[in-house]
């Protein structure tokens, strides 16, 4: 089930948070940020955020926020992160066509991810398949910490 994320929600969800950022490989979010500001970053400053629940526990999470201001205000942006433990059981898939509705509701017209990490090969197929393109790519935007430096996409798709 898809719920609007509570605190006590994130606070189930946050050794997983933890779990990615510290891992430094889709992220490029600080490695030590505390619960609060993960909290403030993935909950309180986007427009919305959910959670993805199986028996009270949370497996995923997205938030929605505007891509930019003013003229360009009618495109999003969203984040999604999956615990390990739940990868491949579509939850990625659902959270992302949940987002997708969402946005639409909203009165967005596109959904841009401004930095998908090329090594993150998972994510760019599910992205693609459900309709994104890779509009541009940033040469070694992201410091992996196996791989070194790696290009990010930029992907696109429009919502009307």
């Amino acid at each position: 089930m898809i719920t609007a994320i509570t605190q006590q929600d994130f606070r189930n969800f946050w050794p997983a948070f933890k779990d990615i950022i510290q891992a430094q490989q889709t992220y490029a979010f600080d490695p030590d940020m505390s619960f609060e500001q993960a909290y403030q970053l993935w909950c309180k400053a986007p427009l919305k955020a959910f959670a993805y629940k199986v028996d009270g526990e949370v497996l995923g999470t997205y938030y929605l926020k505007a891509n930019a201001m003013g003229p360009s205000s009618h495109i999003c942006n969203c984040g999604y992160m999956v615990s390990e433990a739940a990868r491949g059981q579509g939850i990625a898939k659902k959270l992302c066509e949940h987002s997708q509705h969402i946005a639409k509701e909203m009165g967005f017209e596109a959904m841009q991810f401004n930095s998908v990490v090329s090594s993150n090969e998972g994510a760019i197929r599910l992205w693609q398949k459900l309709g994104y393109n890779i509009i541009g790519t940033i040469p070694k935007a992201y410091k992996h910490p196996q791989l070194g430096y790696v290009d990010s996409h930029i992907m696109h798709k429009l919502l009307v």
